[in-house]
């Protein structure tokens, strides 16, 4: 027969240890609190990449699943957690806010408005860690991302989708050429996102003005986790951004993502690392320290519903080493890099790119059928002209032939300088090419040159619009426009010395 009193007390005793174990498993007790990083007893089923919440309304990130405890990463309210503090499991992961409210705002890493121009209101949340897309849901890249930047859209083309570095040392102007491509985005209907990592508010606040003077904080979101904030507002301030720019895309938009830089998040994240005390490698990073960039930059694609996401990571070089580790690491997980280089940049050749190092995997599949025209061939008449100069240091007599390759080679390093925010359109940078392609600047002297330039673009747009609207609509030069092209440069090729004898 059951003894249904001892039935009752056993089954009691059982539910108050199932609560028990239940409330150990959701809630934890912090053990130590230092830097940003907590070490947690007691959440013994919290997840990996779990967002929990601390008793005075902070919130955490788990990074480290030990056997007697948890090594969290701390969001918000650092300063008034304390020993002892309670932490709870939320059961979610990290997400952050997305919507069209975000467009022209400047906002923090978790997606909190930091620009004091109101509240804003998202359409959703998505989550700031996600599976790139696979390979099914992906098509080529084919269409062309302008940059604006005449050594860039003709000798390394950007296509949308795509990845591609922009890497050199500290003040050679990588931001500028990043800043330069979202500039030319307007009209383009492409959305644009900048994340900031490590860099002082003063420069955001530069970059801010910049934007809103050429009219280009209309599609633009500003992601800003600043030097002063913690490394792991740093950490996460990428991952916000790319999570923002998908929801873009999932909606069939163009978007481009810039991240400024790279190389201050792997600091950020090694800084993590060392205190969660995982075990330092090469450099003293972290062994993961490789998929914490490709599970960034895999999220870019071109899918085949329609959308992309473009993205423009940064790289920080210390005196040129492009094989150091970090560098090295994102290189192989891009689409190609855009080398700047300080001597370049030291001799007044801005955009100071390295034609030689300097490659775009996609190629000529991101350019228009116009621009493929012009610059076809480019690439190895610098290379030549660069070799042919290295060996003139020796001081040898020259012959002619020798001579004018080398003139001709100035003249097209002279003709693809640019100054900064000076975008070119695509109508532009062809007729500028043009004059490089058909060898028609010959009667100009080399430091004419971008004095001849500014005279015929002026004169094109001013006479021969049609001809500018018909190369930006069709991105095609038929052999009847070629003609009229290459004679109406003749003619102010005559003028421009005319002018400049008077």
């Amino acid at each position: 027969m059951i003894d249904v009193t001892s039935l009752t007390k056993a089954l009691k005793e059982e539910i108050k240890s199932y609560d028990n174990k239940s409330e150990r498993e959701d809630i934890g007790t912090v053990l130590t609190i230092g830097d940003g990083v907590a070490t947690v007893y007691g959440l013994d089923k919290v997840m990996a990449g779990e967002l929990v919440e601390f008793e005075n309304k902070g919130m955490g990130l788990v990074l480290n699943l030990e056997e007697k405890s948890v090594g969290i990463v701390v969001l918000t309210n650092i300063d008034s957690i304390k020993e002892g503090s309670k932490v709870k499991r939320t059961k979610r992961v990290l997400e952050v806010g997305v919507g069209e409210s975000l467009i022209g705002r400047v906002v923090d890493a978790l997606g909190n408005p930091i620009d004091n121009l109101g509240e804003i209101k998202v359409n959703d949340y998505y989550p700031v860690e996600k599976i790139a897309p696979l390979v099914m849901e992906r098509v080529s890249v084919n269409t062309p991302l302008e940059t604006g930047i005449k050594a860039i859209d003709s000798l390394t083309p950007i296509g949308r989708g795509q990845r591609e570095l922009i890497i050199g040392d500290r003040q050679t102007g990588k931001s500028t050429i990043a800043m330069d491509t979202v500039i030319n985005q307007k009209g383009k209907d492409v959305i644009c996102i900048y994340v900031c990592i490590g860099q002082k508010n003063s420069t955001v606040a530069q970059m801010v003005n910049t934007f809103t003077k050429e009219g280009a904080m209309e599609y633009t979101i500003i992601i800003n986790a600043s030097a002063s904030e913690s490394a792991s507002m740093q950490y996460i301030a990428p991952y916000s951004g790319c999570a923002i720019g998908e929801y873009f895309m999932d909606l069939g938009k163009d978007v481009l993502i810039v991240y400024d830089d790279l190389s201050k998040h792997a600091v950020s994240y090694r800084t993590l690392s060392l205190l969660l005390k995982r075990p330092p490698g090469r450099e003293a990073y972290p062994g993961d320290v490789f998929y914490l960039h490709s599970r960034l930059l895999e999220r870019s694609a071109n899918l085949l519903k329609g959308g992309s996401l473009t993205a423009l990571p940064i790289i920080e070089t210390q005196e040129g080493d492009i094989s150091a580790y970090i560098p090295t690491n994102v290189i192989s997980i891009t689409d190609g890099q855009i080398f700047l280089q300080t001597d370049l940049f030291n001799e007044g050749i801005r955009p100071a790119i390295d034609t030689g190092l300097s490659v775009s995997r996609v190629g000529s599949k991101a350019q228009t059928k116009a621009m493929k025209e012009v610059s076809d061939g480019l690439k190895i008449d610098i290379a030549n002209y660069k070799e042919l100069e290295s060996f003139t240091r020796f001081g040898s007599d020259l012959d002619k032939t020798t001579l004018k390759t080398l003139e001709s080679g100035q003249k097209t390093i002279e003709l693809l300088k640019q100054d900064a925010h000076d975008s070119y359109s695509l109508a532009e940078q062809v007729i500028s090419l043009f004059c490089l392609k058909y060898k028609l600047i010959d009667d100009i002297s080399v430091n004419k040159v971008r004095e001849f330039e500014k005279f015929l673009l002026e004169r094109f747009k001013s006479k021969h619009s049609k001809i500018m609207q018909e190369i930006e609509s069709k991105k095609v030069i038929s052999d009847n426009l070629k003609m009229t092209i290459a004679k109406y440069i003749s003619e102010y090729v005559k003028d421009f010395n005319n002018l400049n004898e008077e």
